[in-house]
């Protein structure tokens, strides 16, 4: 076994324990929101990506979440600044926010070959460069709004302690992990309310799995946040994935407890087609895309604020493809030379014997032997 399959072997081993890992343990938080499986299953967030834009007075973010586990159906709670309302959003979405973020790919030479190249083997590295049921609610909680949303059953509730809304949601079908009081202590003092929603897969008889349709949610709010809050709950690293449309290029004013959020695109949309981005993004026309990790989710110390940064600097990927340069029909230019330096390095050798050949021999000078003295 060579080296390079070797550590590709050994790397497959160290992503499958990561993933058991990851499986085995409930997903009580989610970069935004808390996600409750079912008591005695096991749900994870795979992935979620959000679009947020803010026009001074109102916000709207749109989610979509990959989930993966054994739950046939989970509750997820978010909190949001005032009274908020809900609908599905269309997944084209975000493929034309990938479309319009993806990073421009680039060609790179090299001269010397590298495992994998020829004489150095074949074994290239290939490394990659990537409803809630209505139950009576006990006081201190009041339902100020219901709707069906596809998969979804939404329910959008207000609470004035924080005990009472994890109690109305456990009467609901769902056990909270005991943090989640001390977690919504905050929103409650500033007076938030709550989006709940019960997410159920078409087939009750599979768990919840894929790609989940995303959601739309609006609301008023004097200030660009983007709650974070309750991810602190999450046993799992939590990753951030944030497509902020806005005036200008934006920042986060902290990173609230994980790395320092990645620019990973900054530019001014030209005018998007119609569609789904270009009704999010309406008169804003600055897209800022920002990734973020959270390998420790219990420090993570507040929501996500975002303000105008200093500049309007344009960022945009790059991708660099390594190859080994080549002249002609795939002939590498390092053998090219190499024969070309043995080549002259031969013929000049040659030339110069013949050279010393050619010319005619000259005897060496006579002695003289002086006379004898006497």
């Amino acid at each position: 076994m060579t080296r390079t399959r070797a550590r590709a072997l050994l790397t497959a081993l160290l992503l499958m324990g990561i993933q058991a890992t990851w499986i085995a343990i409930p997903a009580y938080a989610c970069g935004c929101g808390a996600m409750i499986p079912r008591t005695g299953h096991q749900l994870t967030v795979s992935e979620e990506t959000s679009a947020v834009t803010w026009n001074g007075r109102t916000e709207q973010i749109v989610m979509r979440l990959s989930l993966s586990g054994d739950s046939r159906d989970a509750a997820w709670v978010m909190p949001v600044p005032n009274r908020a309302t809900a609908e599905l959003a269309d997944p084209a979405l975000f493929t034309a926010l990938a479309k319009e973020t993806e990073p421009t790919h680039r060609t790179r030479h090299y001269f010397w070959p590298r495992d994998g190249d020829w004489p150095l083997g074949d074994d290239a590295d290939t490394d990659g460069a990537a409803a809630l049921p209505g139950a009576g609610a006990p006081s201190g909680v009041n339902v100020v709004g219901r709707e069906h949303l596809g998969p979804f059953d939404v329910a959008r509730l207000t609470a004035t302690d924080p005990e009472a809304l994890a109690n109305w949601l456990k009467d609901n079908g769902f056990k909270l992990p005991g943090r989640l009081e001390q977690a919504l202590r905050p929103y409650v003092d500033q007076s938030w309310e709550y989006v709940a929603i019960r997410l159920s897969p078409a087939d009750r008889d599979k768990p919840l799995a894929g790609q989940l349709d995303p959601l739309h949610l609006t609301f008023a709010s004097d200030r660009f946040v983007y709650p974070m809050r309750l991810s602190q709950l999450a046993r799992n690293a939590q990753h951030l994935n944030l497509y902020v449309l806005a005036d200008h290029r934006m920042e986060s004013r902290s990173p609230i407890g994980g790395s320092e959020p990645k620019v990973t695109f900054a530019g001014k949309l030209d005018s998007p087609p119609p569609g789904p981005l270009a009704e999010l993004a309406g008169d804003t026309r600055y897209l800022t895309a920002l990734s973020q990790d959270f390998w420790q989710p219990q420090g993570i110390s507040g929501d996500h604020v975002l303000r105008r940064a200093a500049h309007d600097t344009p960022y945009r990927r790059v991708v660099y493809t390594d190859e080994l340069l080549t002249v002609g029909p795939g002939i590498p230019v390092w053998l090219v030379t190499v024969l070309g330096v043995l080549v002259a390095g031969t013929g000049g050798a040659l030339l110069r014997a013949r050279v010393r050949k050619g010319r005619p021999i000259i005897p060496p000078p006579p002695v003289t032997v002086p006379p004898p003295i006497g």
